[in-house]
């Protein structure tokens, strides 16, 4: 091989070459190096505590919270108080979030990973703003990344999620795996509503239901707290069967709703009830129509509290600087307790059936069945 010929040669081999690298190049153009780091933070600079708003888009859904007078509320649901909880651990859990693993990929395979902006895939878009609306920050949520359960599990058989692969707003080079899952960062409005902090009847000394039908209309009262609860304006056969009566006379006791809503169309022709407490309190809950599983409510309240203490027969005059702070003390407590039961007036609820099931009943579904309780009778007295 001459010299020219070897010339040729080098000069080919260069040429291959450098076609060889476009081409690889132009093969690894759609995958991006990733600009995370294991066990880097994910949101390096998220200002917590600027974030007064955080949008949640899914499909064609969304959820707004915001805060309204230092308070987290659900713009969707009214204005109605979100819960504080979950909203504080959910910011907390995008503040801390670290990346498990980085995620080396390109905008062809971001559909295969769930990162596709809501509008367009299956993405969960969650955008955190500042007081004036300014998106401080916006991360894609995508894929869950899912753990084979073992066989003593107590997830039982399958599996289940683990981790999350996300993306900072629509940068390819942040896509990363992280160990948080987010399941209950959904775009439901319902599921952020605040539920622990809603109402609760207590001390209850009557409760009274005023129907369509006024032959349906009943009132069930007693004396003291222990007292055995009668039925008002009990007719001739007319007798309280008290395991009928058991859900009337807890109403409201441990009352829960499932969500808020801003219709009131079905408040149209409700039922009415109201209760009396031992301590003054007076509701007035009205139930309106059925909306699937769950019926209409609404629910109001006043406060009938003593303005003065009356002193005791045979008070001492040592005991009444005592009792009278005693007694401006706890009414303190049912003012306080007052105001907030009346923050609860402005919405109209979704409750259970269960929730309201004492106002569903009608007069006879209270009473004993009269040929029972003869038959009864008779047996345990029967004649010589």
């Amino acid at each position: 091989m001459n010299r020219k010929q070897l010339t040729l040669l080098i000069v080919v081999g260069a040429v291959l070459g450098v076609l060889g690298w476009v081409a690889y190049q132009k093969q690894a153009e759609p995958y991006k190096k990733s600009g995370q780091e294991i066990g880097g933070k994910f949101l390096p600079n998220f200002p917590l505590n600027d974030v007064e708003q955080i949008v949640i888009k899914q499909g064609t859904s969304s959820t707004v919270l915001a805060k309204k007078d230092d308070v987290w509320v659900v713009k969707d649901r009214g204005d109605h108080p979100a819960n504080f909880d979950t909203i504080s651990d959910v910011l907390r859990k995008f503040w801390e979030l670290k990346v498990a693993k980085p995620v080396k990929t390109g905008p062809s395979r971001l559909p295969m990973l769930e990162l596709v902006a809501p509008d367009k895939g299956p993405g969960t878009l969650v955008e955190f703003k500042d007081k004036t609306g300014k998106v401080i920050n916006s991360v894609l949520l995508g894929a869950k990344s899912m753990k084979q359960a073992g066989d003593n599990s107590p997830f039982g058989g399958g599996g289940f999620p683990d981790g999350r692969y996300v993306m900072l707003g629509s940068d390819v080079q942040t896509v990363a795996l992280v160990a948080e899952a987010f399941s209950n960062v959904e775009a439901k409005p319902e599921e952020w509503l605040d539920k622990k902090d809603w109402f609760k009847v207590e001390k209850l000394k009557s409760v009274s239901v005023t129907a369509a039908q006024p032959t349906n209309s009943w009132k069930l009262s007693r004396e003291s707290e222990t007292g055995e609860w009668k039925l008002a304006d009990a007719k001739a056969g007319e007798v309280l069967d008290n395991g009928k009566s058991g859900s009337a006379s807890s109403a409201l006791s441990y009352p829960s709703f499932t969500d808020v809503t801003t219709n009131t169309a079905g408040m149209d022709k409700p039922i009415v009830a109201r209760l009396e407490t031992f301590d003054g309190f007076l509701f007035t809950a009205k139930v309106g129509k059925a909306e699937g599983e769950n019926h209409y409510f609404q629910i109001a309240v006043e406060g009938q509290f003593p303005k003065e203490r009356t002193p005791g027969k045979d008070e001492k005059p040592e005991d009444k600087e005592k009792l009278d702070k005693e007694f401006a003390e706890n009414t303190k407590k049912l003012q306080d307790k007052l105001k907030a039961l009346k923050a609860h007036e402005k919405w109209t609820y979704l409750v259970s059936k269960w929730t309201v099931d004492a106002f569903l009943k009608e007069r006879k579904d209270l009473l004993a069945d009269t040929k029972e309780e003869s038959a009864a009778d008779a047996k345990a007295d029967p004649k010589p």
